[in-house]
């Protein structure tokens, strides 16, 4: 595996356990609801800016998403 795949994977896992944790949820159901409504997709497509920012801007960032998308969390 790459060093970017790994960055990314290792990124991406500490990012859903900070969403979960800003809303006190599981980490599994953080990873659901960011699939189910396309918060992970958009991360994994703006990757290249977002990973740049501080986890509390890009949760900001995926709730926005989600809330677009359908989804309820505030």
């Amino acid at each position: 595996m790459a060093r970017e795949e790994r960055n990314i994977i290792g990124y991406t896992v500490g990012l859903i356990s900070e969403f979960a944790k800003h809303y006190g949820i599981h980490t599994r159901q953080a990873y659901a609801y960011l699939k189910r409504f396309k918060g992970l997709e958009h991360f994994h497509e703006h990757y290249g800016v977002l990973h740049t920012q501080s986890f509390a801007d890009t949760v900001d960032v995926l709730t926005q998403v989600c809330l677009n998308n359908g989804g309820q969390l505030r």
